[in-house]
């Protein structure tokens, strides 16, 4: 749709950008994701406060990520920094009255103080890794969007540049999946940017004095933007986005072979071999069920045949950009990660989604999350050969969770990859 333009000043939106209402977990759910786990420290606050052992007013967010330099367990917060100054007591003090009510939260096996007043907390895996495969499977491609509007009215301008264009959009579709209602304007627009690489902005024309640009990355040179828009839309769209803004984007052709050189490749590779596991599960006759992913049937694929009922699109790519032998999802000649240490490291990044959407859309970095999917595939392909059974194993408990965990990565990939304006195609 071609942009018409109008005064770039208003904070109206479009009808059609709407952000999806889901069902709010209970504070109290097995904190499998770091938004959950954000939850349950909120609530541990909230205990304390009723019960007269803080008087601070309850934060509406605390922030919880992986520990750093000298954190233990599996997340660390630092929630009692936060509060010890409104409190009047120490961090570490607050941090003391705080831990007892999240280590009796079902799901947190162990909270551990380091540091001035960091509370590190070590989750139950068994239980989160299932319930965290839950959570996907049933938010889908939506999982790690915000539950409601957040009342923000973001404006995002740009030149007329093609990157900053696409930056914003993207940037615009990661601040409306945390529930932040966004326009995106730009002072110069040209319509090939749509029919090639997708891009629309709600209104062009020079903004009030009052409005600055506030998107402006590296843009391409002049004399390489016919190679960028030969590249197409997915593989253009991802040759401006997988970047930082601050590096210059790269417009070669190597972002159309199909090879595991190639990121975007992998990416989409991961996905259609996640949509392949369903398929040719359903022709074993067996379906997803979330569970533990160990069990009967559970270890390293050997030999040179392929999984039972793996069909043309399972296999490994190589430098040549042609499938090769078994589906290893590795390079040639490398051995296959066991399930061991395939699915702690693929739930890991799992788990790590609703962050990177969350600090992508805050930072206006859409780099952020193209960074992440290519972890979440490369988590993921060592994983996806351990799904279907082997040579004369029947399905077992084991394989159906697999199978959850591989629809899971789909639905991650998949979900991260349209907020990119990327297709996540079923077939490679």
């Amino acid at each position: 749709m071609k942009p018409q333009p109008h005064p770039v000043a208003s904070t109206s939106r479009d009808s059609r950008e709407t952000v999806r209402l889901v069902t709010p977990l209970l504070p109290y759910a097995c904190p499998v994701t770091p938004v959950e786990l954000s939850r349950t420290v909120l609530h541990a606050v909230r205990r304390a406060v009723d019960a007269g052992e803080l008087s601070v007013a309850v934060p509406t967010r605390a922030v919880v990520a992986p520990p750093g330099p000298g954190g233990c367990g599996d997340y660390a917060t630092s929630i009692a920094l936060q509060l010890a100054r409104p409190a009047g007591q120490t961090p570490v003090r607050v941090a003391e009255v705080l831990r007892p009510y999240l280590v009796g939260t079902d799901g947190i096996t162990d909270v551990v103080l380091t540091g001035p007043g960091f509370l590190n907390i070590s989750l139950d895996r068994a239980a989160a890794g299932v319930g965290l495969v839950g959570e996907i499977l049933r938010r889908g491609a939506r999982y790690g969007y915000a539950e409601q509007p957040d009342g923000r009215v973001v404006q995002l301008h740009c030149p007329r540049d093609l990157r900053a264009v696409v930056v914003a959009e993207a940037s615009a579709r990661l601040l409306r999946s945390q529930g932040a209602l966004v326009r995106v304007t730009a002072e110069g627009f040209e319509d090939v940017w749509t029919s090639v690489l997708g891009v629309t902005v709600d209104a062009v024309g020079v903004a009030p004095a009052a409005l600055p640009v506030n998107v402006r990355p590296v843009p391409v040179p002049a004399s390489e933007a016919a190679d960028l828009m030969s590249l197409g839309r997915d593989a253009g769209r991802w040759a401006l986005l997988h970047p930082a803004a601050h590096d210059r984007p790269r417009t070669g052709d190597e972002l159309l072979v199909q090879r595991e050189s190639n990121p975007l490749f992998r990416v989409r590779y991961a996905h259609a071999r996640a949509r392949a596991a369903t398929r040719n599960a359903a022709d074993l006759g067996f379906t997803a069920e979330p569970g533990p992913v160990t069990g009967s049937g559970c270890g390293t694929p050997t030999g040179s045949g392929t999984p039972a009922g793996t069909g043309s699109d399972t296999g490994t790519p190589t430098r040549s950009g042609t499938p090769a032998g078994p589906a290893t999802g590795t390079p040639a000649g490398t051995a296959p990660t066991p399930l061991a240490d395939a699915a702690p490291e693929l739930l890991a990044a799992l788990a790590d989604h609703p962050r990177v959407l969350a600090a992508a859309a805050e930072h206006r970095a859409p780099d952020r999350l193209a960074r992440h999917l290519v972890a979440v595939a490369d988590a993921a392909l060592p994983f996806l050969l351990t799904v279907l059974p082997r040579g004369g194993e029947k399905p077992s408990a084991a394989h159906r969770a697999r199978l959850a965990l591989a629809e899971a990565v789909g639905a991650v990939l998949a979900g991260g990859l349209d907020l990119l304006g990327i297709d996540a195609p079923d077939h490679l």
